[in-house]
């Protein structure tokens, strides 16, 4: 009997669903390379989108009667800065090592699967920012200020605010 063991989950055309043999894992590693085209991949956010092909290339093995898939993952993708809210390209690089067992033995616990979708959710950087000195928006007219100087009027700042706004000003600096 061909037994066959799903590997990574289902997207919106199932174009990113893998199927192992069981029995040719029994009789060597199989080596797996594929690509994701921008598009085909379901990450269910729109914090961002994938601007290049997600590039996966792995080995799966059956080891102790489980599915072993060590690997790396590779893409693209296009961000909103944090600050200015500009696009930012970042470029997504992680190592996977992943264990399948047959459905049969598993408890309610263990069922979590971790898909590809969610492998590329945890190497993304907690926010983006276009470039360390990007100075943001204007927090009264929103006027991008790496492009441009606002025209508001500055308020007179509290004297009492001093001390946070070299607090500030230092932490910028080291940004």
């Amino acid at each position: 009997m061909g037994l066959r063991g799903k590997w990574v989950g289902d997207s919106r055309e199932r174009g990113y669903r893998m199927f192992l043999d069981v029995k040719e894992l029994a009789v060597r590693k199989i080596r797996i390379r594929k690509s994701y085209a921008p598009g085909t991949v379901d990450y269910r956010t729109g914090d961002f989108r994938q601007a290049e092909p997600l590039e996966v290339r792995a080995t799966a093995e059956l080891v102790e009667g489980q599915i072993r898939v060590t690997g790396e993952l590779h893409t693209r993708l296009e961000m909103v800065c944090a600050r200015c809210l500009e696009p930012v390209h970042e470029d997504i690089s992680r190592e996977f090592d992943l264990f399948y067992k047959p459905l049969a033995t598993m408890t309610k616990e263990e069922e979590e699967r971790l898909k590809l979708d969610e492998q590329v959710l945890l190497a993304l950087p907690m926010k983006a920012i276009c470039r360390s000195d990007c100075r943001g928006l204007c927090p009264q007219c929103g006027v991008n200020l790496n492009n441009e100087e606002c025209r508001c009027e500055s308020h007179a700042a509290d004297p009492r605010m001093a001390p946070l706004a070299r607090l500030k000003q230092d932490w910028f600096k080291k940004q």
